[in-house]
Order: C-alpha cells, then structure tokens, then sequence
C-alpha cells in the first residue's frame, strides 16, 4: 500500500475528525472516578460521538474477530485494545481511554492516559514520562526527516527512565482508512525508514511498560496484557506533516503550553 499525501480538502476534513476525538476525551474526563465501570464510560463515549457529534465510533465492529465496543479501555497493566466490561474502576487505577471518531469518511484518533482517583506514584510517573515519549516523537516530525527518527526519540526518552518500549504495535498512517501506510514503529534509529513528506498523516501512540516489553493476547483476541503484569501506559495524537514541521490534530484545551513545558522541564533548546 502506497503512502498518501493528503490533498487540502482531507486535510480540512482530518481536522474535524481530530477535533471531535479530542472533544471526546475532554468530555468523558469528569467520569473516570472510582465506582464507574469501563462499560459505562463506552455507553458515555458512544451516546456522545453518535448523538451529539454525529460522528461514528470507528472501532465498533473493527476488525477480525470484531471489537465489540465503541472505545478501548485498557487499564493498568493492560497494554492496549482493552475491552469495556462490567469492571469496576478503583481508588489508584491509571486506564487509557482510546477514541477513533469516524466523521464525514474520515478518522481522528487519539488516547489519553487517566487516573482514577488518586494516582500512585509508579502509575503518574510512568504516565508522565509515556507522555513525553510521545510528544518527543512528534517534535521529530518534519519534512524530509525520516520515520526512524520518531522510534530513536521515543526509545531512548523510555530507556533512560529504565522503562521498555513495547514494540509489537506501532502507530500508523490514517485517513479515510483506519489503518494505513505508513507504520510508526515507537523504537529503532534515527536516520532509517522512509522519509516524511507534507501531507502525510499518522499516528504516533507509544505503548510504554513499567517492566519487560513481552506481553500476551487475552482470549477475547483483542486484549494486550504485560506478561509481568507490571503497568503499561499509552498516548496518542494524530499527527500531520506540514510545509515547515507538524500539526498535533488532536490536540486538547488542557495541553496548551505543552512546548514550553517539555522544553523547561527537559532543557530543550
């Protein structure tokens, strides 16, 4: 599959799809508290995107077998593609909350990491430095840079905190496809791959473990769990390379300023 270079009219119509699947995670903030259950906040995400966005739940009926839910929750030391249950949320639990919204034949995707209640100190520090990872990834993202630059960043920020850089998933290229051309592996050397052009829209989604980066399929075919079960967390954003760098297309309200930090905290230059 060929990589594609969005035309303008795309563009514009990834912005909404962004625009909307980080609207999601804004609203359903106030719900992750202790007592709700990962089955509830789905119903929540699904009424919301359907009925007041117009949107779709792109991850209903995905895939092979198909998802049987509207969002992913992936919680603790589930890595990825958690599914909503009947499990009940507690005091100290960190879950990852991944939304695809399908609007006008075209995807916006995004996670963010939660903490329900108050937050341990293992599960905030590992969200925190996941975070980063992610965002030094997209600082990468220019034209004529290459993809290899987006894994060297992420691999080396998890590292040098001791963490391992799960490397079975990986982002991807999106459009009117859910997945497409090109992968966005979250390790590797910078320098290799294929080089960026404006146009191009991805996902950058780093899944970082507390402990080893092996991990196992649960029997419902979707589920990703550390085989240590030590904890696991996850960010993504949709990410477009523009004429000069990159636009974070699902960009929330609450990262405003994200630069500026990143740059202090780590002596960016």
């Amino acid at each position: 599959m060929a990589i594609s270079i969005k035309t303008p009219e795309e563009i514009e119509k990834m912005r909404l799809a962004g625009r909307l699947a980080a609207e999601v995670l804004d609203m359903i903030g106030p719900y992750v508290k202790p007592g709700v259950t990962t089955g509830e906040l789905n119903d929540i995400c699904h009424e919301y995107i359907v009925q007041v966005q117009g949107g779709i739940p792109a991850p209903l009926g995905y895939g092979t077998p198909p998802f049987p839910k509207s969002i992913c929750t992936s919680v603790n030391h589930q890595i990825c593609h958690g599914i909503p249950s009947d499990k009940v949320l507690k005091k100290g639990d960190s879950v990852n909350i991944d939304i695809t919204v399908l609007k006008d034949g075209y995807h916006g995707d995004t996670s963010k990491m939660f903490q329900v209640g108050t937050p341990t100190v293992p599960a905030a520090r590992l969200a925190e430095i996941t975070q980063e990872c992610m965002y030094l990834g997209i600082l990468t993202v220019k034209p004529g840079a290459s993809l290899g630059d987006i894994g060297a960043a992420i691999q080396q920020h998890a590292e040098k905190h001791y963490y391992s850089v799960v490397r079975e998933f990986c982002g991807h290229g999106i459009g009117a496809k859910f997945h497409e051309d090109p992968q966005i592996l979250h390790y590797g050397k910078a320098g290799k791959g294929e080089v960026m052009q404006a146009g191009m829209i991805f996902t950058i989604e780093p899944m970082i473990n507390q402990g080893k980066p092996d991990l196992k399929i649960l029997p419902d075919q979707w589920t990703a769990v550390t085989k240590d079960h030590k904890l696991s967390a996850q960010w993504e954003h949709t990410v477009l390379v523009t004429q000069d760098g990159f636009e974070i297309l699902t960009l929330r309200p609450e990262e405003d300023g994200w630069l500026e930090r990143l740059r202090a905290k780590l002596k960016l230059k």
